[in-house]
């Protein structure tokens, strides 16, 4: 598989209270007014960048998620691992897992014991859209579009330990046993890091569990039930909340989604903590998806775009977006969490833009 071309770099400049951040990016989206959205999954929050000059980005921002829709608490992280943005409203996503604390190297004997704990931190059970407009974040406004439509912030609902998608899945004949037995992220447990909207359809990419080699996307529909609160529609079979789509992406997981007209473009990786290929596909004709479905590269609707470069022990990449780039058709801005030490500067962060076939 040929090396992804390189066609850019962009500077990403962040205030000077945000040093861990540079290392901690997990997810971006592009908006219409120039914005680039950036997610951490160590924080409680969003962070907004304005372009400043042809391919730097500045004017930082944070925007608190708990200022427009609830959380569980104010303590866990969200663990957010996808953004995306469609019709004026920001969407994200946590990770939906559970988490084993890691050993730290320095008792062995607390190390074993940290081993054994699994965690639960309930910010993670989040999907939520939140209206944007010229670059704010608002909890409702008015449609720029139309003003007799509101647009409204809103999470799917909760329930006592997860939301409503969690509660769908458990009894899953593929994911439920993964539910089940609270495997945590990065062990093939269950775990959101893929985000993709069209209107109410959101596609959801799994790093795990990847079964025999199929990775799986899970695509939902959502409405409003009452302001705040995001219900699933029924559309799979036999009254279904939910619909699964399995890949075949050479055994890795999803690391992330986004769409390019009616096709999605996947990030995937290892789904262990390995060091690996991340590979970058192209499943055609995604929104024309019928009832659950499985491509293989062979099927003609699924292909292998190009690798990233690969580097021991940083860059993994995690985020991405379409961006306009030299005047390319189609290019792809790619971030990254454990940046190499080469990509930083003060306050500041080089991220990525390839060539997208």
């Amino acid at each position: 598989m040929p090396e992804g071309f390189l066609l850019s770099r962009v500077l990403l400049r962040f205030d000077n209270t945000s040093s861990d951040l540079l290392k901690q990016l997990s997810a971006v989206a592009l908006t219409p007014d120039g914005s680039l959205w950036i997610g951490s999954d160590e924080l409680l929050g969003v962070e907004r960048l304005s372009p400043i000059e042809p391919y730097i980005y500045g004017n930082h921002q944070q925007f608190a998620i708990a200022d427009f829709v609830d959380l569980f608490n104010q303590e866990d992280e969200i663990d957010i691992e996808g953004i995306d943005n469609d019709n004026h409203y920001l969407w994200l996503t946590g990770s939906h897992s559970t988490k084993r604390k890691r050993a730290k190297g320095k008792d062995p004997e607390k190390d074993i014991r940290r081993l054994s704990e699994v965690k639960t931190e309930l910010n993670r059970y989040l999907l939520a859209r939140i209206p944007v407009v010229n670059g704010e974040l608002f909890k409702f406004c008015s449609h720029p579009d139309d003003p007799d439509t509101e647009l409204t912030a809103a999470c799917l609902q909760k329930s006592e330990q997860s939301n409503l998608l969690i509660e769908a899945l458990k009894d899953d004949e593929h994911l439920g046993p993964f539910i089940a037995a609270s495997l945590p992220s990065k062990e093939n447990g269950f775990d959101i890091e893929g985000l993709a909207v069209h209107g109410d359809r959101v596609f959801l990419g799994l790093r795990g569990p990847v079964l025999r080699g199929w990775a799986i996307i899970l695509e939902i529909e959502v409405r409003e039930t009452q302001p705040g609160t995001l219900t699933l529609k029924e559309i799979g079979e036999a009254g279904q909340l939910y619909k699964k789509h399995f890949v075949d992406l050479d055994g890795l997981g999803v690391r992330e989604l986004c769409l390019d007209g009616e096709d999605l473009i996947i990030l995937a990786g290892p789904t262990m903590t390995l060091e690996g290929a991340m590979r970058v596909f192209r499943l055609k004709g995604a929104l024309d998806l019928e009832g659950d479905t499985l491509f293989g590269q062979d099927s003609g609707r699924l292909n292998a775009v190009f690798d990233l470069p690969f580097a021991r022990g940083c860059d993994r990449a995690e985020g991405l977006s379409l961006f306009p780039c030299l005047g390319e058709p189609n290019s792809l801005l790619v971030v990254y969490d454990s940046a190499d030490a080469n990509r930083i500067e003060e306050n500041a962060v080089l991220v990525d833009v390839f060539r997208l076939l």
